[in-house]
């Protein structure tokens, strides 16, 4: 076992009903907040509204940041950060999924500052942070109990990773109800996605064979009701257990004992999103069973092991690899980008975009002939 320090200063508010604390929460912060959502569809539920009506009843001044993309971008950052910055907000309300409370992390950060939020990927450090309060309407990247960050540079042609202990949520409000509206196919990314943090987890460097059971419950949670929850979009009962296996797998429990995760499958499924706008859970399902299958040799014994323990009978590597590829064809996801019906000459784009941000892992180190060959597995 790795030597690690455990620290999640996030108050998470999870259950029904729990947005009825929301409003005296950001009070607690200050009179003036900046809500930051995507592209409408919290108006479209009336979740907007309500919102509006519990901070006007408490007598919070309200300015707003709309159009958060699902894949997000700096520009919106910095746009936002200056609207935060010319009304002096006390706190952030950061409504969404992950792109939303992403953003608003870098954001909190930004708005302290004159330099661009990107200062903040390429080296910065991040001094001061406005507070953000965050209500959660998509399980799926556990943004809302950690501190990280991911956002694209179209311009530099990179997207990049940030975190910082100031940019933790100060509160998380988790209302499954308030993701029964999300559709299928954003749903089963959503289940990829939580599985995928806990197999980068599962790949890092430590032998912990505590944080190792953690991974292999919470994967199990999602295999189970997952499933489930998609024949059966509207039942509260999957989407809690659904949604509370994506903050678990990412909120720092399956990486005690590790000195680092590997996510060498994230950093090139960065690269299908930002080349292909390929959403986020639909990339890690891509690109897992071929980063499984061309390292396979070198990381075999834990494959197998993974697979094994997955699926309640011996496996082998290869056997253990065909088993999860199936596993994320059976939620409708895609394992190769011909799925998304991008075709072309891709091999180019992607393996210059990989070299160029660097695509790497903390733990399985990837060299350009591995692009070349994990490329030709996914698509």
């Amino acid at each position: 076992m790795e030597n690690f320090i455990a620290y999640n200063p996030v108050t998470l508010h999870f259950g029904k009903n729990i947005l009825s604390t929301l409003g005296t929460t950001l009070k607690e912060y200050g009179n003036r907040v900046l809500f930051v959502y995507g592209k409408g569809s919290v108006k479209k539920s009336g979740l907007y509204d309500r919102i509006i009506a519990d901070l006007k009843s408490q007598g919070i001044e309200v300015c707003e940041y709309s159009g958060i993309k699902s894949n997000p971008v700096i520009e919106d950052v910095d746009a936002a950060a200056v609207v935060g910055r010319e009304n002096n907000v006390d706190v952030i309300l950061a409504v969404g999924g992950g792109s939303v409370i992403d953003s608003s992390k870098i954001i909190s950060a930004t708005i302290p500052v004159e330099h661009s939020g990107w200062n903040f990927f390429t080296g910065t450090k991040a001094f001061k942070a406005v507070p953000i309060v965050a209500v959660l309407t998509l399980a799926a990247t556990g943004t809302e109990m950690n501190p990280f960050a991911v956002v694209s540079n179209h311009a530099l042609g990179q997207k990049s990773a940030f975190g910082s202990p100031l940019t933790f949520p100060k509160h998380s409000f988790l209302d499954p109800a308030l993701t029964l509206t999300v559709p299928r196919d954003y749903t089963a990314y959503g289940i990829a996605d939580l599985i995928a943090h806990c197999f980068e987890a599962w790949f890092g460097i430590g032998d912990t064979t505590l944080a190792d059971r953690f991974v292999i419950s919470i994967v199990k949670e999602a295999m189970k009701y997952g499933p489930m929850l998609l024949v059966d979009l509207q039942n509260y009962e999957f989407r809690e257990k659904i949604m509370f296996a994506a903050t678990m797998a990412l909120n720092g429990m399956t990486m005690y004992g590790r000195s680092t995760g590997d996510w060498g499958v994230h950093s090139a499924g960065h690269i299908l999103s930002l080349l292909y706008d390929v959403p986020h859970g639909a990339s890690l399902t891509i690109v897992y069973p071929a980063w499984m299958r061309h390292f396979k040799d070198r990381i075999a014994d834990r494959i197998a092991q993974l697979g094994s323990e997955l699926f309640d009978e011996p496996l082998t590597a290869d056997q253990s690899i065909v088993r999860i590829e199936t596993f994320f064809k059976s939620l409708g996801c895609p394992v190769r980008l011909a799925d998304l019906n991008i075709a072309g000459d891709l091999r180019k784009p992607i393996f210059e975009s990989m070299v160029h941000n660097k695509v790497n892992g903390g733990n399985v180190r990837m060299l350009e002939e591995d692009y070349s060959e994990l490329i030709g597995l996914f698509l």
